[in-house]
């Protein structure tokens, strides 16, 4: 089952889009070096751990970084202005306690408010928070005050979430997408026993704002194949019509045919449906309209790049709550280790 000390290390620690040096790449590196020949970080910040082999390169792909805020403005009487650094709803910021990411390893707490609903007009109570409405209350009561505490232009903000257990076979926790997928990514480099492919595992950057660390690992490794591991909606949740329920927490492995950056290569979906049935791993579909993965990079990658992607389906995203079964993550980390160890069968 899920190794829920190292799951809360790499979900936990901070790493916002771009800024993933303040505390998960060291939590990646010191889990990932047990198990590999090699590991570097690359110029924009990636991962890349080297498993060597003699036959065929494989990257694998889960995306390190976390949405976030950034801090555009202060105000006079210490309020912070904000932007988005990913797709963030700001809806889901009202009332949420932050951490203000002043250095490396040291914050302030902070608190997401608005214009109080008592005091709107009707008509403002009917409409959702836009971004000139939200700010962070961090207790300062100036500007110069705010500036002592550590604030900058440019500083960095995460949701205060932490892991807890939901159920008995559910997380919820502040970053799922996407770090359950790079515990994936260690917990498949720790149980691989024996394959005779080229493989980098890597943890990519700034996939939330377009898949860009994807792009320069695959341009600098140049696989044979990819794959990406990364959340889905998991769309079993009131209100959602029968037919667009694809993918549900505790059903499995969701292997993916198509999303909006990537349709996988044929061969590879029937290839990894062929080896989940081999081996009794249970599995799933995921066909995502509204979203991207690094598979959407990986596979246009020079002269292209057959590529496939395994989700692990998850509530809530881009949250402070979001919500994934350790059931799903078992078989994803299962069935990601089967097609290391099968890979050489593999023609395309």
């Amino acid at each position: 089952m899920v190794d829920y000390e190292l799951l809360k290390k790499i979900v936990e620690a901070p790493g916002v889009t771009g800024y993933e040096f303040m505390g998960v790449r060291d939590v990646v590196i010191e889990n990932l070096k047990p198990y590999v020949d090699e590991i570097k970080v690359d110029k924009l910040g990636n991962v890349i751990a080297h498993k060597k082999g003699d036959g065929s390169k494989v990257m694998i792909a889960g995306h390190m970084d976390q949405i976030g805020l950034m801090v555009t403005h202060i105000e006079k009487n210490g309020f912070l202005r904000v932007a988005p650094v990913g797709g963030i709803d700001p809806r889901t910021l009202i009332a949420q306690r932050f951490k203000v990411w002043i250095d490396k390893g040291k914050f302030i707490y902070g608190v997401g408010g608005s214009v109080p609903p008592h005091i709107q007009k009707p008509e403002e109570r009917k409409k959702a928070p836009d971004w000139d409405q939200i700010f962070i209350d961090i207790g300062a009561e100036s500007k110069e005050e705010a500036e002592e505490m550590g604030v900058k232009i440019g500083t960095v903000i995460t949701w205060d979430g932490r892991l807890e257990r939901l159920g008995k076979h559910r997380f919820v926790s502040i970053a799922f997408d996407d770090r359950i997928a790079v515990y994936t990514l260690v917990e498949t480099a720790r149980q691989l026993k024996e394959s005779n492919a080229d493989i980098y595992f890597v943890a990519t950057v700034q996939e939330e704002v377009g898949l860009r660390g994807a792009k320069t690992s695959a341009f600098g490794i140049e696989p044979d194949y990819g794959f990406a591991i990364d959340v889905t909606i998991a769309a079993d949740v009131p209100g959602t019509p029968e037919h667009k329920q694809v993918t549900q927490l505790g059903k499995g492995a969701a292997i993916k045919i198509m999303d909006r950056s990537v349709i996988c290569h044929p061969k590879i979906v029937r290839w990894m449906e062929e080896l989940a049935k081999k081996y009794e791993i249970p599995y799933q579909w995921d066909i995502l309209l509204g979203g991207g993965t690094d598979a959407g990079a990986i596979h246009l990658n020079k002269a292209g790049v057959p590529t496939g992607a395994i989700s692990i389906p998850s509530r809530y995203i881009h949250s402070n709550a979001e919500v994934v079964d350790e059931r799903d993550v078992d078989a994803s980390v299962k069935l990601m280790v089967k097609v290391l160890e099968h890979i050489h069968e593999l023609e395309i």
